[in-house]
């Protein structure tokens, strides 16, 4: 196992080696977009590579040092945020068969199965996360990308509802998420997670026609919130509840203005296709895939509604 991640390393520094013709000769795709399209990694600034190239060469020596269960979780963490999630899903592969009882590689593997579109596998995946994770500790989960405030936010139990609803909703399968994220909000222990959750658990609710509920479902969220890094899903929600003009969630002040315009679009979107415009929806969720930030949530539930409104 160690030989051969070690040989991954050593190809994808390659590529980066290459330029022009050469070098897109050997892009894989990544994923396939619901209408088939193929998806590659993203441009980003030579700056960016070399700082998460040289984060995945120190994840490779730890895992050459050490090849533990952590150590093989954060080199597929560190493929991913490259957005090399087929190397990725390898790693973390390679590792579940090492650790076979690791809820956690399951929940990072399920995490990129998502990212690439294979959401079938993906719930297969948080199905068994569930099954394998403890039920009444609660694990903080590691930031591969650290917040403004340096404050671990997460943790790996709501990591896994939370991806699981996902992986459910993205396939229509509004009433199994909805049971999800009502387990989730026991994980969700403070401002930032109980927002993202009730987000979700919103629209699952909303998409299964039940209106009242998904209402009273927003009662927790307030103006009064302190919220660090998951003002899209706040913005969204206070939208829902009539407190946020809706143009409001399609301007941004965020360093990530893509990840932000995907994630409050897709609830603008959403909530006109609720309330019956259809056109408006469609008109939203495109210009959410005029983003090209394909690996954003938002952006790949706008992706899964836009070709379900085109059939």
């Amino acid at each position: 196992m160690k030989v051969r991640l070690s040989i991954l390393l050593c190809s994808f520094l390659f590529v980066l080696a290459c330029s022009g013709d050469k070098a897109e000769e050997k892009e894989e795709v990544q994923a396939y977009a619901a209408n088939g399209t193929p998806l590659y990694i993203p441009a980003r600034s030579e700056e960016a590579t070399a700082a998460l190239t040289k984060r995945l060469e120190e994840a490779q020596k730890n895992f050459d040092d050490d090849p533990s269960e952590m150590n093989t979780i954060w080199l597929g963490r560190r493929w991913a945020y490259l957005t090399n999630y087929n190397k990725a899903i390898e790693v973390f592969t390679e590792g579940i068969n090492q650790f076979p009882s690791s809820y956690k590689l399951y929940r990072h593997r399920g995490h990129r199965y998502i990212s690439s579109r294979q959401f079938e596998k993906a719930e297969s995946d948080y199905k068994r996360a569930y099954q394998l994770m403890p039920k009444e500790k609660i694990e903080v989960e590691p930031d591969g990308a650290p917040n403004s405030m340096n404050i671990p936010l997460s943790n790996t139990q709501f990591n896994i509802l939370y991806h699981y609803g996902l992986a459910l909703y993205l396939q229509g399968k509004f009433e199994e998420a909805t049971a999800i994220y009502r387990e989730c909000l026991a994980y969700s222990v403070n401002d930032d997670l109980l927002v993202a959750t009730t987000d979700w658990l919103y629209m699952s609710l909303m998409r299964e026609g039940k209106a009242e509920e998904a209402a009273a479902a927003l009662v927790p969220i307030h103006s009064e919130m302190t919220i660090i890094e998951n003002d899209s899903y706040y913005k969204r929600i206070m939208m829902y509840k009539g407190e946020l003009a809706k143009e409001e969630l399609l301007r941004t002040d965020q360093l990530d203005i893509a990840l932000s315009l995907a994630t409050q679009g897709y609830g603008m979107g959403n909530w006109y296709l609720y309330n019956g415009d259809t056109a408006q929806a469609k008109n939203i969720f495109q210009r959410v895939i005029d983003t090209g930030n394909w690996p954003a949530f938002g952006y790949v539930a706008a992706e899964v509604d836009l070709h379900l409104l085109k059939d």
